[in-house]
């Protein structure tokens, strides 16, 4: 938790530049992403600690434009890019020249102007639970992020393209963490497995499930129901029609992950679950949990 002119911050990310150790970012309940420097912490407290050397925001989020949106997960790419994923909003990706400086609250107007718009990465909505958010390839090519609909979502660094969709849970995903030398990558969510995901593909360009277009409308709809509520009252015509459309959407994506119900894969992707049977899950619900027993 940190203080910002007298307004409390509670911290849901903190990421080390990987390039420069002395350097870290936090993200939480506001819009800011900020970059401190640990070589300006004093012990003895003489120093205004709270002070960052750089804040990240996008233009339209800046001053509590939208007071829903808070940062739920920040993460480093090794050419020190800051990903940053906003609840109910977009993952962006910030380069090191476009900060907002230590205190954007009392810049310019005219300043925010002359910045230029980080890449956006959309799709997928970040919502219900807090999300992690993700680079992954070799050389940080991709974004990863899990979504309220159950997918993985994988987006191209350059230009945001969607190029892949997974199912990764049957309600959430919240977790994704690559390996950091192979290409595996690990996901949870609200069910009792974590899934390991390995490329399998005989083709280098799969296209996305029948039903993508459906789950990113959707996605949207959403969104923009949730904003709409936030500021007004909608009809109940519009509510059942939002409810029509959403129900379409759950039973569209159990036809389609019916056949692949037993891995939650496709036939390009390999994906090994982990998790308890209920004889396994009730041992471990009675047991002490202070216990810990090596097999």
């Amino acid at each position: 938790m940190a203080w910002y002119n007298i307004r409390r911050v509670k911290l849901n990310s903190i990421v080390i530049d990987p390039q420069n150790p002395y350097y870290f970012s936090i993200g939480g309940s506001d819009e800011y992403a900020r970059l401190y420097d640990m070589r300006k912490f004093q012990l003895d407290g003489s120093r205004n600690t709270n002070q960052p050397v750089d804040t990240f925001c996008p233009k339209h989020l800046i001053k509590g434009a939208s007071a829903r949106v808070h940062i739920t997960s920040i993460a480093y790419s090794y050419a020190r890019e800051i990903l940053v994923s906003y609840n109910d909003e977009l993952i962006y990706l910030f380069q090191h020249n476009i900060g907002l400086g230590p205190n954007p609250v009392s810049a310019e107007p005219e300043f925010f102007n002359m910045l230029d718009q980080p890449q956006a990465y959309r799709g997928h909505r970040n919502f219900r639970t807090v999300k992690g958010v993700s680079f992954f390839g070799q050389h940080d090519e991709y974004v990863v992020s899990g979504s309220d609909c159950g997918n993985v979502f994988i987006w191209r660094k350059k230009g945001g393209e969607l190029i892949r969709m997974m199912n990764g849970d049957k309600s959430v995903v919240n977790c994704i963490e690559p390996h950091p030398h192979f290409p595996f990558m690990a996901t949870s969510g609200i069910d009792n497995t974590v899934k390991l995901w390995t490329p399998a593909a005989k083709k280098l360009i799969m296209p996305l499930p029948k039903n993508a277009k459906q789950i990113i409308a959707a996605n949207e709809l959403e969104r923009t129901v949730h904003i709409s509520q936030a500021t007004a009252t909608l009809s109940s015509d519009v509510m059942m029609h939002v409810l029509r459309l959403l129900r379409r959407r759950d039973s569209e994506m159990n036809i389609e992950n019916e056949p692949a119900s037993a891995d939650l894969a496709s036939d390009d992707d390999e994906a090994f679950d982990f998790g308890f049977d209920d004889a396994e899950r009730n041992e471990r619900e009675n047991s002490d949990p202070r216990e810990c027993n090596m097999t």
